[in-house]
């Protein structure tokens, strides 16, 4: 190939492709060059600067950095000269001299130590610098510990945190041997702006930079101290990040990100440092029945004296207890899965309420996340999934990001975005609350909440009204494109923008720049699908990538941030009313029997199912009487939340299965004990719609089991011949009625470790994009639904003047029971908080810091309050992981008519100052 480099290595010829360094060739052939500044990862650029890596080029006077240089045709280069080994030799020795000798080093496994091995060095004979010109140890993080006596001035930790994750936190000061990396202004770590991403520890080969728990107190560990390491998948967001789990005595010690399709290696807080959940304390590890003297159903236990309530029960009266309080019941049973479980757990959950009761009354949290996003796809593009990975971003031009905080709810996710602004892509940042992408954006449009679809129909008129369209790729893909060019003539900028806040030029300019770029991507989250509009919310954001041709080619695509590590895949598996497994409608009698011919079953309703709210609505009227929850925690993530915990109050039979004692499990009649997710086997599938495999690395706590053979137990007491002997057994299943998995099998997954579906082949891994050729609709045709402004349901008025909206935190996690239980997550941020612009708390009389009460119509919290100049003067955001101020005690049930999904992002309330010791919630 006319590319290729032909060049001498060790005295055979080998070849290069353009741009590979020679260390890149060498290292592809085998021969490890060694290393200290130069991590062969992805987003690490190679920098040069230690010179352990130094080979010999013929007819140069000097030593080269293989890391950094490029072979030429003809070249000839030595590894194993005595010059380059000498030399390469004396540079590790000389960066020994200033260590701690190994013994009592901070980590006597560390990269440095490897590459002295294999220099064969053991000792410096160089003198070491005064001991008081070392910096000394920094130990004011509650997750990470900063050793400088270690650092060897390599620049890896500046390269991780300004390049890799861009959070341009960490920076060299002092100069020459002097040199040594600081935190903002030389602030200690743990009081600087660090978010704790841990890609510098990651990176750090000499143990500067360590995890605290592989420290001990005397500030000497080994970071190969652990007994095996398991490849799997971080439990938390949907970004579906690859983990090696450092296993020691049954115990997870540390935990490192490895190269998977959606993360290269990169974690967040959670995914670093949240893994410790899974040891804590209150971890259920037996069966428990209510007791017949308990008191009444309500948030009245405490996690160390269950005993108060419950009583232990072995798993064969549990579960004989739980299937008696169930069958029989038919329509009056329900079920809400599981998210956060497998994709076979998922796919068994929702056969389990179909098959055994004959209906489709199951549900999970997807209903309140992106439900409306979900329905607006598979109305208008044919496929409730995304059109295109983030990372697709690397290829774009332009990309909106509207209603998501990606930098605390996709961390990583947010690292791809932050890398395409930094490059020179146009970033457009869309949100009624500021946010930290806001200082990597192009423009970034703070708009009035609730006004998503005047600000988007505005820049959709824009477009149309400068002839911006792609009119061969409307006319070539898509319908109804008269009737929505109809539509945008009355969504003039100057008209919305007394609407949406946002001046007329801006809305110009922001449709401009997103129609005339050659790729464009949209991504949205959960302040898109979060309201009664939320379907009209994503109609437009369609719309706009359809008209002007941003699907289906590299760099273009819609893509909803999903919430949870699993809801794509839980969604696909059929773990929801009105579909089976991938989307398959419920009312269509040949879909239902060929499901019913794999399960060997009669048939079942052709009726779509209850949705979560209206379970709960069918529990208060007297419709649903038992239910099924597994892994979900409505009593937290309902709307008006107090309704949803009545209902279940209310219920005759409440079979809970979970790892913690919830506050949904307060209410159960029997809890079961299940396996976290690094306890289990099974596949997920992440925002990307890459299949990933999960692996257990710890056993569970003492009778927990895994979630699949608990249902499968049940199962078989509620009369269901079920005899899966592994989650393999329930793959291959869905394989049978699922086209998304065509060419994914267990044993691929297993091998490879993930497969982005569809794939095309057994040898494909898979397509990263999409309708490159059409859509799965009627004539292949995606479809233009024009919007119409709907105001939200409980707006302000003269008794609650101010606006709520409700999200999580980059330390905290849907309802909490995870997170708060990680020791660094809740040291982090361990109080329930809101946030409100400091004008509005001068208003109020309030300190940042002190304590606010937060009233709506449906209740009244008391809470902490920060001041945040990301809020505007009218608004007040309230994260929803803390129960002691549960956000969903405030927020409206009022529904989309579409996704059926509540408006959480959008309610009246009254701000009021409280004195501190007040209750939380009243």
């Amino acid at each position: 190939m006319a590319d290729l480099i032909r060049f001498t290595l060790d005295g055979e010829e080998v070849e290069a492709r353009a741009g590979e360094t020679i260390w890149e060739v060498a290292n592809g052939r085998g021969l490890v060059i060694p290393h200290l500044c130069h991590k062969p990862a992805p987003g690490y650029r190679p920098d040069g600067n230690c010179r352990a890596c130094m080979v010999e080029v013929d007819g140069e006077r000097t030593l080269v950095a293989s890391c950094i240089r490029e072979p030429v045709d003809g070249m000839v280069v030595t590894t194993n000269s005595a010059r380059a080994t000498s030399a390469r030799k004396m540079v590790v020795e000389m960066l020994l001299a200033d260590q701690p000798e190994r013994e009592a080093a901070h980590d006597r496994s560390s990269h440095l130590w490897d590459m002295a091995e294999a220099n064969g060095v053991t000792e410096s004979r160089l003198p070491t610098l005064e001991a008081e010109r070392i910096p000394l140890l920094d130990d004011s993080h509650v997750a990470m510990r900063v050793n400088l006596d270690a650092c060897i001035q390599c620049g890896l930790c500046v390269r991780a945190c300004r390049e890799v994750q861009v959070n341009d936190v960490i920076g060299m000061a002092g100069r020459g041997h002097d040199a040594y990396p600081v935190f903002d202004f030389d602030d200690p770590m743990g009081a600087s702006t660090c978010v704790a991403c841990g890609e510098c520890v990651q990176a750090c080969p000499t143990g500067a930079l360590m995890p605290a728990t592989v420290v001990d107190a005397a500030q000497v560990g080994d970071s190969r101290d652990y007994d095996r390491e398991v490849e799997s998948v971080c439990p938390f967001c949907g970004v579906g990040c690859q983990v090696s789990l450092k296993v020691k005595d049954n115990k997870v010690v540390y935990v490192e990100g490895i190269n998977g399709p959606a993360n290269e290696g990169r974690l967040c807080v959670k995914g670093r440092f949240g893994f410790d959940y899974i040891h804590h304390d209150h971890r259920l590890t037996k069966p428990l029945i209510r007791r017949e003297d308990a008191p009444a159903k309500g948030l009245n236990v405490d996690p160390d004296n269950w005993q108060e309530v419950f009583r232990e029960a072995s798993w064969d009266e549990a579960l004989d207890f739980a299937a008696n309080g169930l069958k029989g019941r038919g329509r009056e049973v329900a079920g809400f899965g599981s998210a956060k479980c497998t994709n076979e757990e998922a796919y068994l959950f929702q056969k389990f309420i179909r098959q055994g009761f004959g209906h489709n009354n199951v549900d999970h949290c997807t209903r309140l996340c992106h439900a409306s996003s979900v329905a607006a796809l598979l109305e208008n593009v044919g496929s409730g999934a995304v059109t295109a990975t983030f990372n697709e971003i690397e290829n774009a031009d332009v990309a909106i990001v509207i209603g998501a905080n990606p930098v605390e709810n996709h961390p990583v996710a947010a690292t791809y975005f932050k890398q395409f602004a930094k490059r020179g892509g146009k970033l457009i940042v869309m949100d009624p609350r500021g946010q930290a992408l806001k200082r990597h954006a192009t423009h970034m449009l703070q708009f009035r909440p609730g006004a998503d679809v005047s600000m988007l129909n505005a820049i959709m008129h824009v477009i149309v009204e400068e002839g911006l369209y792609d009119q061969q790729y409307i006319e070539g893909y898509t319908e109804n494109w008269d009737a929505e060019k109809a539509h945008l003539a009355d969504y003039a900028p100057e008209r919305m923008a007394e609407i949406c806040g946002i001046d007329a030029e801006t809305l110009r300019a922001v449709a401009r720049d997103f129609a005339t770029a050659k790729a464009g991507m949209i991504f949205w989250g959960m302040g898109v699908s979060q309201h009664i509009h939320g379907t009209d919310n994503s109609r437009c954001l369609i719309s706009l990538a359809l008209m002007c041709g941003h699907v289906g080619r590299p760099g273009t695509g819609l893509h909803p941030l999903r919430g949870q590590n699993n809801v794509q895949g839980a969604s696909d598996a059929g773990l929801i009313p009105m579909f089976l497994p991938d989307y398959q409608s419920v009312m269509d009698d040949g879909v239902r029997s060929a499901f019913t011919e794999v399960w060997g079953s009669g048939d079942f309703s052709n009726e779509k199912g209850l949705t979560v709210t209206e379970i709960m609505d069918a529990v208060h009227t007297g419709d649903i009487k038992a239910m099924y929850v597994l892994g979900e925690n409505p009593a937290m993530s309902d709307p008006d939340v107090e309704h949803a915990r009545d209902a279940l109050a209310k219920l005759d039979h409440l079979v809970v299965q979970d790892i913690f004692l919830t506050e949904t499990a307060n209410y159960a009649d029997v809890i079961l004990p299940a396996s976290a997710f690094a306890e289990k086997s099974g596949t997920v599938t992440n925002t990307n719609r890459q299949v990933q495999m999960g692996r257990p690395a710890v056993t569970p706590p003492g009778e927990a089991r895994e979630d699949w053979a608990i249902t499968t137990e049940l199962a078989r007491r509620c009369g269901m011949a079920w005899d899966y002997k592994s989650p393999a057994d329930v793959f291959a299943e869905m394989k049978r009625n699922m086209r998304s998995l065509e060419n994914i099998t267990w044993d691929r997954l297993d091998r490879e470790n993930a497969v982005t579906y569809p794939s095309l082949s057994p040898e494909d891994p898979g397509q990263a994009i999409v309708f490159g050729d059409g859509f799965p609709r009627p004539e292949g045709r995606a479809r233009f639904t024009p919007a119409s402004v709907i105001a939200p349901d409980d707006v302000p008025d003269a008794e609650y003047p101010m606006i709520l909206t409700t999200g999580r935190q980059l330390e905290h996690w849907h309802t909490g029971s995870m997170t708060r239980r990680s020791a660094v997550l809740d040291a982090v941020e361990p109080e329930a908080n809101c946030s409100l612009h400091p004008s509005t708390l001068r208003q109020l009389g309030v300190d940042p810091g002190g304590h606010v009460r937060l009233t709506t119509k449906r209740g009244s919290v008391v809470v902490m309050a920060r001041a945040d100049r990301a809020v505007a003067p009218d608004m007040v955001f309230l994260p929803f992981a803390y129960v002691e101020a549960a956000a969903n005690i405030l927020t409206n049930s009022a529904l989309d008519p579409y996704g059926k999904i509540p408006e959480f992002k959008f309610s009246a309330v009254r701000v009021e100052k409280a004195e501190s010791g007040a209750l939380a919630a009243e």
